[in-house]
This record gives C-alpha cells, structure tokens and sequence, in this order.
C-alpha cells in the first residue's frame, strides 16, 4: 500500500511489496504438490510471490492415488488465489523423460531462470507394512518405495540443478521425515527417509562452489488431510482427535513446512543451512513465523521431553 505520493510514495509501496512478496520474480518447482505437504508448500511459495510450477500425478479425472481426489490443478488453483502464479504440470517424477521435459519447458517460460526447486514426491504411505522385519515386508513394495521416494529425487535434481548452476544460485530442499539417521522402525520406510536427508548434505557439497545451496527439512506431526481423514475429523475440529492419540495436541498444517520452506528461501543467508538438515518447529522459532492458526509447535522439543 502507497504511504506517500511522489518518488517517496513509490519507495514505499515498492518496500511495501518487497516487504509482504519477498519472493516476488523468484521461480520454484515444487514436486508431489497434489496435496499435504507438498501443497502447503506450494501455497505459501506463492502467498510469498513466487511463481510455482506445481507437479505430481494427479489430476483433474485423472486421480493416480486410489481414494483421494485431491489434483495438481488444485494446488496451482491456491497458488493464485495467495498471490503468487501457480501453473500446473503433470509429471512423474519417476520416468526421467517426463522431468527433462518438465525443466526444458521451465528453461523456455522463464528464461533459463529456476530459483528453488522442493523434492516432495513420497508416495510410500500405502508401500509401507508396519510392524513387520524387513524379511516379511513386501520386497516389490519396499523397492517401488525407493523408486518414489528417493529415485525420483535423484531424477529431479539431476535436471533442475544445471538451470541454478548456470546462473550460481539457486535452493534445493529435500522433504523427509526426522532430522538425523535413527531407525524410524521399518527398513524400506526408513531407508527412504535417511536417503533422502543425505541427498541433501551429498548435494550440498557438489553444489557449493556454484552458489547453490542443499538442504533437508522435515515437518512434524503433519496435519495432512490423509492423517485427518485416519483420525476421522476435519481441520476444523481436530483437536477431537487428540482423545485418540494425545500427541496429536503437538501436530501442524501442511502450512507450518510450507512457511518453513518460504522463510528459508528469503533467507539471503541461506547458504549457512547448507547439507543440513531443519524442522519447521526449529525454523519458526528461528524465523518467528507460526502456524496458521496462530500456534508454534515444535515436535523436535516435544519429542525430546517425552520420548528420550
């Protein structure tokens, strides 16, 4: 909003602007953004200003994922209506044809320019067979599961990072699950999440001497509207599951990461974080940011105080 009339008035609304759309002009990729963490992300790139290519595999009449409805167009659809510029592309991450092609297009459209790509594509949810030795566990599952969720990384990068190499700067963000390498109490599920922590720090070192940096993140207890629908309740009344499991008190919205993953993108220091890897409850704490309903959890704390 303009303050003053004059030179001085344009000052102002432009730091205004620069003020409320930090990422303004900046382009991201957000991968596996048909919905939960993904899309926060998403979204909240674009309440930022950026411009996001939003992709994954589902789409309109087209669901790739058995009972949920939730599309690419969508997301892109939320991009809007934040502010920013969402543009869908329907992409699995997992055939290397489809994401040349996803970043040959990005190099047209924006000139070359890619400022953050986020590798969110997980797919494992259905894959995964708790409380089962990994002798037992479905082997196809478990491979497939890789495939998904750390393969399709590895694809991913491997095409954006020559756009951000080019022009020596740019953010990776690898999602995953934990911040460091404890068994998270399945092989394949496991295997899948640490993969993708040390995508990161790998990434990070081969990246550092071109002005890119590497990182991971990770959320907490992630509201998404799969573990909403598990629980039986909507974002509007979830707290009426916290009967069923009273750590559930401690979750957040896919919105919490996604204000994580905007913050540190507007960071102009970002290059400090690189081959680490951050939660959301660290990072608002850091950033002051919170939830969007007002709320800072912090399940890294929380963890420590109840399960260590």
């Amino acid at each position: 909003m303009e303050r003053e009339s004059g030179n001085n008035g344009q000052r102002a609304s432009e730091t205004d602007t620069s003020a409320s759309k930090p990422l303004a002009g900046r382009v991201a990729v957000v991968t596996g953004a048909t919905r939960g963490g993904g899309r926060g992300v998403a979204v909240m790139l674009g309440e930022a200003g950026a411009t996001v290519y939003v992709t994954g595999r589902s789409v309109k009449g087209r669901p790739a994922t058995e009972g949920r409805t939730e599309t690419i167009e969508e997301t892109a659809a939320l991009v809007d209506e934040r502010g920013g510029r969402g543009i869908a592309v329907r992409t699995d991450h997992t055939e290397e044809e489809e994401v040349k092609a996803l970043f040959e297009r990005i190099g047209r459209e924006q000139d070359g320019r890619l400022d953050i790509l986020v590798n969110g594509v997980w797919g494992g949810d259905a894959l995964t067979e708790w409380d089962k030795p990994f002798w037992e566990h479905s082997l196809d599952n478990g491979l497939l599961m890789q495939r998904r969720a750390v393969h399709s990384h590895m694809i991913t990068s491997r095409y954006a990072a020559p756009l951000m190499v080019a022009r020596r700067q740019g953010l990776i963000i690898e999602v995953t699950d934990g911040c460091d390498y404890r068994y998270r109490g399945t092989l394949y599920y496991s295997l899948a999440k640490i993969s993708t922590i040390h995508l990161a720090e790998a990434m990070a070192a081969d990246l550092k001497p071109f002005g890119v940096t590497a990182l991971a993140i990770t959320p907490g207890f992630l509201r998404s509207e799969e573990v909403l629908d598990h629980f039986g309740v909507a974002e509007s009344n979830w707290r009426d599951a916290v009967a069923k499991d009273e750590h559930f008190a401690q979750s957040e919205t896919p919105y919490y990461v996604g204000k994580a993953v905007a913050a540190l993108a507007a960071d102009p220091n970002v290059s400090a974080k690189a081959g680490k890897a951050l939660m959301s409850g660290d990072l608002a704490e850091e950033y002051g940011f919170t939830d969007v309903d007002g709320s800072r959890p912090n399940w890294n704390t929380y963890y420590a105080k109840t399960f260590v």
